[in-house]
């Protein structure tokens, strides 16, 4: 399980684990004589058969398509169709050969598709551990309107790793139990600023959910990158 940094409403804070819940569906695809589907990786075709590798082996496209008529260089039946296992990502030059050097840009486009502006896309560190600190805001959210409000997209369970630890996650998810709401939480020394939970990743706001029942606690970091832009006036957060 990973880290993560969190302040209680008293400005405590305590390094504990969070690891998101994977929830396994109940259905599932058969085939037909009843055993499960596989999903597996075909190999569709190399940097050898692409069309411009073609053409530079061949001059013309006309050479080409006169070779596709005697021979299909375009396909190689011993290696086209076979299965693959694990992959990984590799950047090329404009030559095919694999860059070691790779500079990311951000293009924003207009909305027509125009280049609009061009600029090195840094890379934004996790803001959940160390140093940074996920603080308890102390604005509260019904669970009635957040609903309404945001779209969560990710859902991570907080969990203690001591006796002492156990407490303290379990006094806050007390408070939201019995308080029938999400308390916004973030980052940044006001505790505003949205969450990073991994290096280079997407900004998330975020609400602590929390449920208890007898000694058992149950505590959610819920995170939405998106609002429902609402037709009534409900509160803003």
């Amino acid at each position: 399980m990973r880290g993560i940094n969190i302040s209680n409403e008293k400005k405590r804070d305590a390094e504990v684990a969070f690891e998101s819940i994977l929830q396994k569906s109940k259905v599932k695809f058969v085939l037909g004589n009843g055993t499960e589907k596989q999903n597996i990786k075909i190999l569709k075709s190399t940097l050898e058969l692409t069309d411009e590798a073609l053409v530079a082996k061949y001059g013309t496209l006309r050479d080409l398509g006169e070779a596709i008529i005697e021979s299909d260089p375009e396909l190689d039946v011993e290696i086209i169709g076979r299965k693959i296992g694990g992959t990984h990502k590799l950047y090329l030059n404009k030559d095919n050969k694999i860059a070691y050097r790779v500079n990311r840009l951000q293009i924003v486009r207009t909305p027509e598709g125009e280049e609009k502006e061009r600029k090195d896309l840094t890379k934004v560190l996790s803001n959940i551990t160390g140093e940074s600190m996920v603080q308890w805001s102390g604005r509260k959210v019904p669970k009635d309107l957040a609903i309404r409000k945001f779209v969560f997209v990710q859902k991570y369970q907080i969990k203690h790793v001591s006796g002492l630890t156990y407490d303290f996650l379990y006094d806050m998810a007390k408070e939201l139990h019995e308080s029938k709401s999400l308390m916004f939480v973030g980052a940044g020394k006001k505790g505003a600023e949205p969450l990073i939970i991994t290096s280079g990743g997407t900004p998330y706001r975020a609400f602590l959910e929390g449920r208890i029942e007898g000694d058992k606690y149950c505590l959610i970091l819920h995170l939405t990158n998106m609002e429902v832009k609402a037709l009534n006036n409900d509160e803003n957060i």
